[in-house]
């Protein structure tokens, strides 16, 4: 009830865009921005409900809210990847990512924000829904076009985030000839290790590359890389996601 009279009070303002515009940003602010960058001390769910209640009110006052937008990405993929454990609530949240992504994308082609965080939630959507239906979408073929045009638009967004994605879809699709020919594990080493060149090198990209390397031949260098990740004390920012790469890199030396 309380975020039903929110919404119905930032609405009651829609006639001015500056001031709906000023009140949607100090909301987000105050429950949103704040709440999501201490998700990983207090109860995720409540935090990241929070934040999508925030960001969608936002976006009801002012769709041309950007801000309350990438937050909304953010926060379904992060609910559904850490705080949601049921499939089929899964799909619900990385259904929303998706459809969102592809609507503002068209508004702000330009924005590499969130085509990145449209490729978050399009790679986990691909997860929960399985190989076969991910490849009726293309989704291979959208995640690597989507890449590059990150790297053109801003290749130092989220630490390289865009050579991240480009070199993940190289190791993570399949090779099929006449219909998927281009992904290559060599590729993805080199776009994984531009990746973790530029800004910071995180414990995310460490694991992909690790993963690539092993794939390659480089078992060496690739059992160097995960202990790397396994022996990292997880960082203030993004302490959940840290934990979950330490234990993905612990799962995927094991299985080498």
């Amino acid at each position: 009830m309380k975020n039903i009279i929110i919404i119905l009070f930032l609405l009651s303002f829609s006639k001015s865009d500056t001031i709906s515009s000023y009140i949607a940003r100090d909301y987000m602010e105050e429950h949103c921005i704040n709440t999501y960058n201490e998700r990983s001390r207090n109860n995720i769910d409540s935090v990241i409900s929070n934040c999508l209640k925030a960001s969608e009110a936002s976006i009801a006052v002012s769709m041309n809210n950007l801000e309350a937008v990438i937050y909304l990405l953010r926060s379904y993929y992060f609910k559904g990847k850490y705080a949601t454990h049921d499939e089929e609530s899964k799909k619900v949240l990385f259904d929303k990512g998706k459809d969102l992504a592809e609507k503002y994308i068209k508004q702000y082609p330009d924005n590499a924000a969130i085509r990145y965080w449209y490729l978050v939630n399009l790679g986990s959507w691909a997860e929960v829904y399985g190989t076969l239906k991910a490849a009726r979408e293309g989704v291979a073929d959208i995640m690597k076009e989507q890449s590059e045009a990150i790297i053109k638009l801003d290749p130092y967004y989220k630490d390289g985030g865009g050579y991240f994605m480009l070199g993940a879809v190289h190791l993570k699709s399949p090779y099929i000839p006449f219909l998927l020919s281009w992904p290559d594990k060599d590729k993805a080493v080199e776009y994984l290790s531009k990746a973790m060149d530029t800004g910071k090198a995180t414990l995310v990209q460490k694991r992909y590359l690790a993963h690539a390397l092993y794939k390659t031949g480089q078992e060496e260098h690739a059992r160097e890389l995960l202990n790397e990740v396994i022996n990292s004390n997880p960082s203030e920012d993004e302490y959940i996601e840290d934990l979950e790469d330490i234990r993905e890199a612990e799962l995927l030396l094991k299985s080498f």
